[in-house]
């Protein structure tokens, strides 16, 4: 047995172990300690057969869809979906879908590997000229789809987000509605919403679903000011979807569970904010539709003034201002305003023209218009977004999938490093005997060739003592 094979047995399994470590550690990493996420506990998705699927759309007869349609449809209105694309083939979206735009990979925005944007789309703009799928609540509106979120249903960059705003800004939106949000901060983000509150669109967010072990604020962009803020509500009930999160930045609630909307290739059963947000999308496309030079701050100031109180009187940190109601959005005498109600010029960036805070600074350049980075001092340099609603399996919590796997893996991982270890000591244990062996025989062999030796001399010793009588 030769040492250098045992060598390399050794430096291959310290290799083997410290890559492992390694691997364990970038997991531990990826894993985000608050997690700005979108998922409901639990998000339910229960495929559906072929139709009764207009049938359990209990939103439309909760929302009295029939009867504001006698006023408006969305006919002329564009409303864009930020999300993670829409399925443009789906039998409910056919023909209500513009070419968009991919911020995740090249595109045009007419493809959804998720079905989450492809659902929101279908309740908002959802053909309305047979008596089959899932009706959108302003059915001739037209969809633009921006995708922002990859095959995971998130996206780690609000630069992204913000230049999607931008770009739906100027590709023609007037609503626009983002299904998706996180727990940090972008002044990138604020001055693109900025720039759509310039250029007279309404903006409509999610104020996000409770998720384990992660803070209950409402997310961004919903609690940005002049964003209209959307809160679910539970089905045919009028309480608050159990799921939902709301607070002091809550505007409006809408229906968030026991849905049925679009998917690629079916329909499934929703629940979640993100399906909130797009009823009162849609019912601002309405409102557009009626009145096409109407401001986007009396858009938002009748989607308020209109609402059907819930809870105590007046606007409360629960309910906002109450649920949506587009019969009355659409009916009622509402008077007009100068500015956002919602705008309380306390945003990071300042609603209306400004900048946000730290985009420019002395010995620093403004970037030009959809190319914002985020430069402000103190926030956070990278924003997750993702989508307030359910997938096709229900699955747990992101933060605990990983946080079990990464537990398993630093587990596998020690306990293969004490393996490996151990068989090193064993094997050097037995290296040591062996030559301790092999020294042991070593020195029998010389002693006894020693004593071999001194009998020899022994016997010679007496010859040549009678040899030399002999001479004299």
């Amino acid at each position: 047995m030769t040492r250098l094979p045992h060598r390399d047995r050794s430096a291959v399994a310290r290799i083997v172990g410290t890559a492992l470590l390694s691997v364990a550690g970038i997991a531990a990493t990826l894993v985000p300690a608050v997690p700005a996420t979108a998922t409901p506990p639990p998000d339910v998705t229960v495929p559906l057969r072929a139709d009764p699927v207009r049938d359990d759309q209990w939103q439309l007869r909760e929302l009295h869809a029939t009867a504001a349609w006698r006023h408006a449809k969305g006919d002329g209105v564009t409303v864009a979906v930020l999300d993670s694309g829409v399925d443009a083939t789906h039998a409910d979206l056919v023909g209500q879908v513009l070419p968009g735009m991919d911020f995740v990979k090249p595109g045009n925005g007419q493809f959804d590997p998720v079905g989450h944007g492809t659902t929101v789309a279908g309740l908002i703009a959802g053909r309305d000229d047979d008596d089959r799928g899932a009706v959108g609540l302003a059915p001739h509106a037209k969809i633009l789809p921006v995708r922002v979120l990859d095959e995971e249903n998130r996206y780690d960059d609000s630069l992204v987000i913000a230049k999607a705003v931008r770009w739906a800004v100027d590709n023609g939106a007037r609503v626009i509605n983002m299904s998706l949000g996180g727990h940090g901060r972008s002044p990138a983000l604020a001055a693109a919403l900025d720039y759509a509150f310039a250029r007279d669109v309404v903006v409509i967010a999610c104020t996000g679903n409770v998720t384990p072990s992660a803070p209950t604020d409402v997310w961004y962009p919903a609690r940005e000011p002049g964003v209209v803020a959307v809160a679910g509500m539970e089905k045919e009930a009028p309480e608050l979807w159990s799921g939902s999160i709301t607070g002091r930045e809550t505007v409006i609630t809408a229906p968030g569970n026991g849905l049925v909307g679009a998917r690629p290739g079916g329909h499934w059963r929703v629940q979640g904010t993100s399906f909130a947000a797009p009823l009162v999308a849609a019912t601002a496309a309405l409102i557009r539709s009626r009145w096409p030079e109407m401001s986007a701050a009396d858009v938002v100031n009748r989607l308020i003034r209109t609402a059907s109180d819930v809870g105590p009187p007046g606007r409360d940190d629960r309910f906002g201002f109450g649920v949506v109601d587009p019969v009355a959005a659409l009916t009622r005498p509402v008077p007009t305003v100068e500015h956002n109600p919602l705008d309380d010029q306390t945003s990071p960036g300042v609603v209306g023209f400004g900048r946000a805070p730290g985009l420019e600074q002395p010995g620093t350049t403004t970037a030009p218009l959809g190319q914002l980075g985020n430069r402000a001092t103190g926030e956070h340099a990278s924003w997750v977004a993702r989508a307030a609603g359910s997938g096709d399996i229900p699955r747990p919590p992101g933060l605990l999938v990983a946080a079990v796997f990464v537990a398993m893996l630093v587990t596998g991982t020690l306990f293969t490093r004490h393996r490996l270890l151990r068989r090193e000591q064993l094997a050097d244990r037995r290296r040591e005997l062996t030559l301790q062996r092999v020294l042991s025989r070593r020195q029998e062999t010389v002693r006894r060739r020693e004593l071999t030796l001194r009998r020899v001399m022994r016997r010679q010793q007496p010859d040549t003592t009678r040899r030399w009588r002999r001479l004299r």
